[in-house]
């Protein structure tokens, strides 16, 4: 019998097959996304808690009431010169590179975020980290999976992180703890948004980075994006949930 073949059923698996290879592409995107993101963190969480738990590491960066040394405001600061670096040095940098940068400005934040050890419980540190972690599965989840363009809404949380970013300089000066109560309630709100927009908006980069050199540089700097969502969205979360010592 003649092993007749229709042409259309052809070309319809050839797409199939395409179409699960490149799905197959986007998981293993997302998914190095996520695994740098999520290595990120628990540096951070190490460092902190080493510096924490090492007194006279502790008072190289920090004084006894908690507020930041020369050492310190260098430690603090030079996380955004790492991020100044790995945005305009993304074309000429190797993906190696930027992977010692994410590493290195995970190290510097975790040096930074030790001083929270000196202020709140233990107990209530990891409860937060907890519920962010959760909030931040569910989020990036709905961000993945949603068909609804999320666009218009991260336009909206990029004015809102300015709004807060000015907000917050300016309370230095005005020391109000209403406008703080503000500010962290928005931060909470606009961090949350901005989970979901950025995992969407790194899955709609996929389509475009499929199979280039830039691949993998714009994996890291999609980890950088969300790590930077994860830990603002629990300091915010701790200014609520956070037990004072």
């Amino acid at each position: 019998m003649a092993n007749n073949v229709d042409p259309r059923l052809a070309a319809f698996r050839a797409q199939a097959q395409g179409d699960a290879g490149f799905d197959a592409g986007l998981r293993s995107y997302m998914l190095s996304i996520y695994n740098y993101m999520a290595s990120g963190v628990l540096l951070t969480g190490i460092v902190a808690l080493l510096v924490y738990s090492t007194p006279a590491l502790f008072a190289v960066f920090f004084n006894q009431v908690g507020s930041p040394t020369i050492l310190g405001w260098v430690a603090m600061l030079s996380p955004l010169a790492i991020i100044l670096a790995m945005n305009f040095g993304l074309n000429r940098m190797s993906e190696t590179s930027l992977k010692g940068l994410l590493w290195g400005f995970a190290a510097l934040m975790g040096v930074s975020m030790s001083v929270i050890f000196a202020r709140y419980t233990g107990a209530s540190i990891a409860q937060t980290f907890f519920v962010t972690a959760a909030s931040f599965a569910g989020l990036s989840l709905y961000g993945y999976t949603t068909k609804k363009d999320l666009s218009a809404m991260g336009r909206f949380l990029m004015m809102g992180l300015i709004g807060i970013i000015v907000a917050s300089i300016a309370n230095i000066f005005i020391d109000s703890s209403g406008l703080q109560l503000a500010v962290n309630i928005l931060g909470v709100l606009i961090f949350a948004g901005l989970t979901a927009y950025d995992t969407q908006r790194l899955r709609e980069m996929y389509y475009q980075v499929a199979g280039t050199e830039f691949a993998g540089k714009f994996a890291v700097m999609g980890a950088l994006t969300l790590y930077l969502n994860f830990i603002n969205l629990f300091q915010f979360l701790l200014s609520f949930m956070g037990n004072r010592d």
